[in-house]
């Protein structure tokens, strides 16, 4: 289930071009930005912008963005790994977008860390280092607390307390009640990825595609449908009916909390990264 990817310097995007352009083999994260309304998916190639027509537009550089959130209106977080040719460090550590993913600026662990999952909560940034397979988790994107050492591939935290973070491992959803310094073992259902809108309205999305939700912060959990293209590369949940998943062939879009999904941007190629 656990899948990985292979720069502390600055990029910049030249002027936006269709996303067409370059195939979109590999999604890593998504998000709303709540600024215009728009869907951003981080791929293997860029940070990709779905217009309301559905007409796709890469808007960054081409690099490998990962551990991809929206903390507020225009402004990302992520990671990943720097487009070829472009120097850098191979693992970005946490880099800042201002502008809706055009730019980005590293803010810390350049060269020492790769982020597969990032949350932005209670002001605080938690981060999965996939590098050393731990939690962080810092104030202001700079100095970071080192947290409990786990093999997970995504993590989730409550909406409504800062200390409930969950992460999917390989033997289900571990739980942590004090901001991730120490888990309890996974626990069924096996999922891959987590996104935790609402209070009540917690998702995972198993490796098959099946979409499920808990209204009761971990505790028991419904099947609410199925994602359409197979094994699932990310999930975010903007509201309780709201979710956007990618899965191998593309990024799906329910907002009837999973009872109807619209595909939003195809896969045009496979890659194993």
């Amino acid at each position: 289930m656990l899948t990985a990817c292979g720069g502390g310097t600055d990029t910049s995007a030249p002027e936006d071009s269709p996303a067409s352009a370059a195939a979109v083999s590999h999604i890593h994260g998504l998000g709303i930005d709540p600024a215009d309304g728009l869907l951003y998916v981080a791929t293997h190639e860029g940070v990709i912008a779905v217009e309301d027509d559905g007409s796709p537009k890469r808007v960054s550089d081409t690099a490998d963005y990962m551990g991809f959130t929206v903390k507020g209106p225009r402004t990302f977080l992520g990671s990943g790994h720097p487009a070829e040719g472009s120097g850098g460090h191979a693992n970005r550590g946490l880099i800042e977008s201002t502008d809706a993913g055009r730019t980005w600026k590293t803010l810390s662990l350049g060269g020492a860390v790769d982020f597969h999952a990032l949350e932005y909560a209670h002001d605080t940034v938690y981060g999965y280092d996939s590098t050393n397979g731990m939690l962080r988790v810092s104030k202001d994107g700079k100095t970071w607390d080192k947290r409990a050492e786990l093999a997970a591939l995504d993590i989730a935290v409550s909406p409504k307390d800062p200390g409930l973070v969950l992460a999917t491992t390989q033997n289900g959803v571990a739980r942590s009640g004090d901001g991730g310094r120490t888990f309890g073992d996974g626990t069924e259902p096996v999922l891959a990825f987590l996104s935790w809108a609402e209070p009540k309205a917690l998702y995972g999305v198993d490796p098959t595609g099946g979409l499920h939700r808990s209204t009761d912060g971990c505790a028991t959990w419904k099947k609410a449908g199925t994602v359409p293209g197979g094994q699932p590369q990310a999930l975010t949940a903007v509201d309780a009916d709201h979710v956007p998943a990618a899965t191998q062939d593309g990024v799906y879009e329910t907002r009837d909390g999973g009872k109807t999904f619209t595909k939003r941007l195809p896969v045009t190629q496979t890659s194993g990264h």
